[in-house]
């Protein structure tokens, strides 16, 4: 099984869709999208994602499932060094850098700063939606943080959806702390990001990332990648 999660085209924040720039990324992603093989599509209810989505259903033919659960990850916390409220993975390298919490895959929900906001509580709605999705796709999660196979496939899935919640989404896969993908990596506008199963052991899954932030699409068309959500310039060659 493929997961493929490609981020929203670059945003309008206030009236939550895209710009005019975001468009022309979401015309140039369909063509892409509609060369592949897909068995689903599943779709945040945020406006942004589903007019990113709605270029590619119109190209394709296709339809998206909305998932509530896939909205962006906005879940607020209380900053410890200023008192004011912001988004659960805005953090400033020395408020995380030096957090052995906020690095450990089983604790960083449970750290001090993200009860403030009941973070571990809204991770697990999404974790719970993911797994719910998955094993009607085939594959159930175990106790042991991996994945049982109940019926092997190898259908892409596909989600429309925000950098926030697939970097949540990503770290419940493949174990890792979700605070150390949201300040570590960077998914693009319209970028996609594949995770495939591995079963090295027949009956057992693995998540593995196959291709992060690919916005080939957009190079090879001639649109310059945006930075929205990015803190210094980008990498143009």
């Amino acid at each position: 099984m493929k997961l493929i999660f490609i981020r929203h085209g670059d945003p309008d924040y206030e009236k939550d869709s895209l710009t005019e720039k975001g468009w022309r990324e979401a015309e140039i992603l369909a063509e892409r999208v509609a060369s592949w093989d897909i068995k689903q599509i599943y779709c945040s209810p945020l406006g942004r994602a589903q007019d990113t989505c709605s270029v590619s259903l119109s190209k394709t033919g296709r339809e998206a499932v909305t998932c509530d659960w896939l909205k962006e990850f906005y879940y607020r916390i209380k900053d410890e060094q200023t008192g004011e409220w912001t988004i659960a993975w805005d953090f400033y390298p020395r408020d995380f850098n030096d957090r052995d919490d906020l690095h450990d895959k089983d604790r960083w929900a449970l750290a001090e700063v993200m009860k403030s906001g009941d973070i571990a509580m809204h991770a697990q709605e999404v974790y719970d939606g993911f797994d719910a999705l998955l094993e009607k796709h085939g594959y159930r999660r175990n106790d042991r943080n991996f994945y049982d196979v109940i019926e092997h496939n190898d259908d892409n899935i596909v989600f429309f959806c925000h950098f926030g919640v697939t970097a949540l989404i990503i770290g419940h896969l493949i174990g890792v702390a979700a605070p150390c993908i949201w300040q570590g990596m960077m998914m693009q506008p319209t970028s996609i990001t594949v995770l495939g199963s591995e079963e090295r052991i027949p009956g057992e899954a693995s998540f593995r990332v196959q291709v992060f932030g690919d916005c080939r699409h957009l190079i090879e068309a001639g649109e310059p990648v945006s930075q929205s959500g990015y803190f210094t310039k980008l990498f143009e060659g």
